[in-house]
């Protein structure tokens, strides 16, 4: 089982304006703030900012990638619009992904340091 995460980024605190905004539609929140980090969760921190102001961006094809648990598809969608409504880019819209499962519902984005977000949730397949 995973504790926690961590993603470096080069401007922490224009960072922590994007997963804030981000982050609050998974429910999520800034739990802990120092000079060269910040930590995000519901209830400990999950998900850490690092700062790393020399580094260049991620690469597109890196194939780092972070995936999040949201409740529903509108958590999802509030998610990919907030992302894109605060310096990140689209990298899948909200949507079913039937060649992940049955039932998988995610959006991708990249953050503004090029780092791939996911979230998903599980949906009911009728069938």
């Amino acid at each position: 089982m995973i504790d926690h995460v961590s993603i470096a980024v080069r401007d922490l605190g224009a960072a922590t304006r994007f997963y804030e905004a981000v982050l609050s539609a998974l429910g999520f929140e800034k739990l802990v703030a120092r000079p060269t980090t910040v930590g995000f969760g519901k209830r400990y921190p999950e998900l850490w900012l690092n700062a790393r102001p020399g580094m260049s961006p991620v690469a597109a094809d890196s194939g780092a990638h972070v995936c999040l648990r949201a409740a529903s598809r509108e958590a999802v969608a509030a998610f990919h619009a907030a992302a894109l409504a605060n310096g990140g880019a689209d990298d899948g819209p909200p949507g079913p992904r039937p060649e992940y499962s049955a039932g998988y519902y995610a959006a991708f984005v990249r953050d503004p340091d090029g780092n791939r977000i996911e979230a998903v949730t599980f949906v009911t397949v009728e069938g």
